[in-house]
């Protein structure tokens, strides 16, 4: 009964899918600049951070140094995504940035601040993240005409809010 046990074990590890391992070389710009870091072996995005304190009024934007450059690999691309601590606790958000292989200036994160107060973010802050994604390039071709779809040209709302906001009003209409 143990050999079986054991002979799963190794056939399970074989079946385990290896993803390829992807280099990111980095570049401090500023001697206290800190490294860019995965905060768990399961992330998706490494967490960068600010190399300067910096006040932001309420509904505005600031471009934040981080004090790195970055070199994403031929055939990535570097997303810039928000870190979810961040908005929830201070309601700051990423103007959304793209970092693509052949940029090798230093990574600022724009940060815009959808509170109604000053907040402060401190040195050393995590203000952002990035995530690597495989790109695909595509053959731009002009045609006549597209296929044709469910959805069509239908736009923003066109797949459920109509609905949604229907029943959110009938619910409204009842409790008055």
């Amino acid at each position: 009964m143990k050999k079986s046990v054991a002979k799963k074990a190794v056939k399970n590890k074989k079946k385990k899918k290896v993803r390829p391992e992807v280099t990111l070389n980095f570049l401090k710009i500023s001697k206290s600049a800190e490294a860019p870091e995965y905060a768990l072996d399961t992330d998706a995005g490494f967490d960068l951070k600010a190399l300067e304190s910096v006040t932001i009024f309420p509904f505005d934007q600031k471009k934040v140094s981080t004090g790195i450059a970055i070199e994403v690999p031929e055939g990535y691309v570097g997303i810039v995504r928000d870190r979810a601590g961040i908005v929830q606790k201070m309601n700051v958000h990423t103007v959304a940035g793209t970092f693509d292989s052949g940029f090798r200036g230093e990574v600022s994160i724009m940060l815009v601040n959808m509170n109604d107060k000053t907040i402060e973010i401190e040195k050393g802050m995590r203000i952002a993240q990035i995530i690597l994604v495989p790109i695909v390039k595509a053959k731009i071709t002009e045609v006549k005409k597209l296929s044709s779809t469910e959805r069509g040209d239908k736009g923003f709302g066109s797949t459920g809010m109509k609905e949604i906001i229907r029943e959110l009003n009938k619910i409204s209409e009842k409790s008055i």
